[in-house]
């Protein structure tokens, strides 16, 4: 018999039941994103006869003959590849029949076994269902499960206290996304077991990672798009008959680390960053990286070039799909948009029906097609909310078209140019009615200026942190946003120090209202502007969920989790005066024992941490 678990909607819930069949869709097509234990998941329609009839015969054993009598009812069936991740459970793949019963608002999955000979049985075990009833004026849905061996079908506890709630939140929100699913143009199971193999080859590199960026974050995050890269080129290889593999060149290439496995699993390429960064030294002679400014002209094409590649690559986003079809015919591109650029300016919004970031990506795909690919659109597996890319491997003109191509690219390229009020020397780009047309000498090439106008990163990178504003100002915005809140629940009879003044909270919009004009113009230079500087003075401050509130250092958690910071280092302890003590009319609500800064000038000592370099190496 099988075990039965079941778990209610809150409250009337509209979306049902397409809904519940949008949520089951999620498990088939996505079950990795709540299962971890999975990479993904591969679906195909049922066609083989022998397992045609064992399903039906399960259906007759487990349906009333009533209900098999009822009038037919819509149904559909195809099977699934299930793709557990290979260092838990080696390269076995796992295959279910997914039969959907939309009469009965129910699916089944049932898992099947495949012999050498290609002859192929139902499992007795593992077998699972969900059901949308409607009950006591509720909806709710049904788990029935016949067995589960917890490796690749998920243990019976998890599927109810895990699963069912995420089945409910996705039948309630039932939306689609606006992009493509992840890893849609690629193998799943060739990605799969490759990622397991780069991710184990380079961890290394975690430990050693001299940069100031998080190093798990941005080796994994290399490690997932180098993945990418090379399986899309192996099947590029495969279905054009290739042997020798891609040349590539990436564009603002950062810390290069990509640059670095590409050329390590035998691509022949290099990187071009405007600025050098330590890491660089370490990878070695045979990882090719070069120092210098990029400016879209006549001397950043590469006609001898399979790829182009720009991995968040900010200014130059827009120019990559240009570069890429003036260095040849042949040339290709790959980029993962992140900041939002035109051609020469910040990006400016258009229209506000979609998300600004879905409409970054059709703009680059627009410009993908004036610039003559036929752009494909894809998800990338990585821990970043910016993870769209676009892909152009074939053109969408013949060669013998190539001069008309280029004058649609160059009129575009012109007409952003002069919406984004850029500032360009006469020299030969249009910008009057004589000069010449669309950026193009007379015989049909673009000329050496076309990039004119465009502004590379400064070599430097400015810190905009608020670390750079003057110490009294800071100071100064943080005794008064402090003395408010303070102000919103203190006792004027005084309090004991049970009762230690925790103060009120604002929003960090009313915070701003607290602010004169000049204070404001001042912060909006900074990145993050109001809100880093106010968690910059976590000392003081705790801002959560768009609030600020005081923070009080006798909560362990509202010390250390939301803060995310290490315990302080012994040579950091009474390096700083404590806030509290010389600004609370209660003093700190610590011993001086037990704070980490100093209780009066007597207890101020020098830092013997490390002094930290400027930065001016981010990634």
């Amino acid at each position: 018999m099988p075990k039965l678990f079941d778990i209610k909607f809150p409250g009337e819930c509209k979306t049902l039941p397409e809904g519940f069949w949008s949520a089951v869709d999620v498990w088939i097509k996505k079950p990795h994103v709540v299962n971890k234990r999975l990479c993904g998941a591969l679906r195909f329609l049922l066609d083989a006869p022998a397992l045609t009839d064992e399903v039906l015969s399960f259906i007759a054993d487990r349906v009333s003959p009533a209900q098999a009598h009822e009038k037919e009812k819509p149904w559909s069936s195809s099977v699934k590849t299930v793709i557990p991740k290979v260092n838990s459970y080696g390269t076995n793949l796992h295959k279910e029949v997914i039969l959907k019963d939309f009469g009965r608002q129910l699916v089944t999955f049932l898992p099947f076994e495949e012999d050498s000979e290609g002859q192929v049985s139902l499992k007795r075990g593992n077998i699972y269902q969900f059901q949308l009833l409607h009950q006591d004026f509720e909806e709710c849905i049904l788990l029935y499960a016949w067995f589960s061996d917890g490796v690749a079908y998920p243990k019976l506890p998890w599927m109810s206290t895990d699963l069912l709630p995420k089945l409910v939140r996705w039948a309630t929100e039932c939306k689609s996304s606006e992009f493509k699913s992840t890893l849609s143009l690629l193998p799943v199971e060739k990605y799969s077991v490759m990622y397991q193999q780069l991710k184990e080859k380079y961890k290394a590199m975690v430990k050693i990672w001299p940069e100031v960026t998080d190093p798990e974050k941005f080796v994994y995050e290399d490690v997932a798009i180098a993945t990418y890269l090379l399986v899309l080129w192996a099947e590029e290889r495969a279905e054009k008959g290739l042997t020798a593999r891609q040349s590539f060149v990436d564009l603002g290439c950062g810390n290069g680390l990509l640059v670095h496995i590409l050329a390590n699993e035998g691509h022949p390429g290099k990187g071009i960053d405007v600025r050098k960064r330590k890491i660089w030294d370490m990878y070695g002679p045979q990882t090719l990286l070069e120092e210098k400014a990029i400016t879209p002209s006549e001397s950043f094409l590469f006609p001898g070039t399979d790829w182009l590649i720009g991995n968040h690559s900010d200014e130059l986003t827009p120019w990559i799909p240009v570069l890429a079809a003036r260095s040849s015919y042949s040339c290709r591109y790959f980029v993962l948009p992140c900041c939002f650029f035109d051609f020469y300016a910040k990006y400016q919004r258009r229209q506000c029906k979609k998300s600004q970031y879905k409409e970054y990506i059709d703009f680059i795909a627009e410009v993908s097609q004036v610039s003559g690919f036929n752009a494909e659109e894809d998800c990338l597996r990585i821990p970043s909310t910016k993870r769209v890319c676009l892909v152009g491997k074939s053109r969408n003109y013949q060669l013998c078209d190539e001069a008309e191509a280029e004058q649609r690219r160059a009129r575009y390229i012109q007409s952003h140019q002069t919406t984004s009020g850029a500032t360009v020397k006469r020299s030969g780009i249009g910008t009057d009615g004589d000069s010449c047309h669309g950026n193009k000498d007379t015989d049909g090439t673009p000329d050496s200026s076309w990039g004119a106008g465009f502004q590379p990163r400064d070599r430097v990178e400015t810190v905009r942190n608020c670390a750079a504003l003057p110490r009294d100002f800071v100071d100064g915005v943080v005794l008064q946003v402090a003395n408010v809140l303070l102000g919103m629940t203190e006792d004027d009879g005084g309090a004991s120090s049970a009762d230690w003044n925790r103060g009120g909270s604002l929003s960090v919009s009313e915070v701003a209202g607290l602010l004169v004009q000049e204070t404001l113009q001042l912060l909006k230079k900074e990145c993050g502007g109001l809100q880093t500087l106010l968690k910059n003075n976590h000392q003081v401050f705790r801002v959560e969920g768009g609030r600020v509130f005081i923070r009080d250092w006798r909560d362990r958690k509202s010390s250390r989790a939301d803060t995310k910071r290490k315990p302080v280092a012994p040579g950091a302890l009474k390096t700083r005066p404590c806030w509290f003590y010389d600004h609370h009319r209660q003093r700190c609500p610590l011993q001086a024992e037990h704070c980490a800064f100093a209780h009066g000038p007597d207890e101020l000592r020098p830092s013997t941490r490390p002094v930290k370099k400027m930065r001016t190496d981010a990634f």
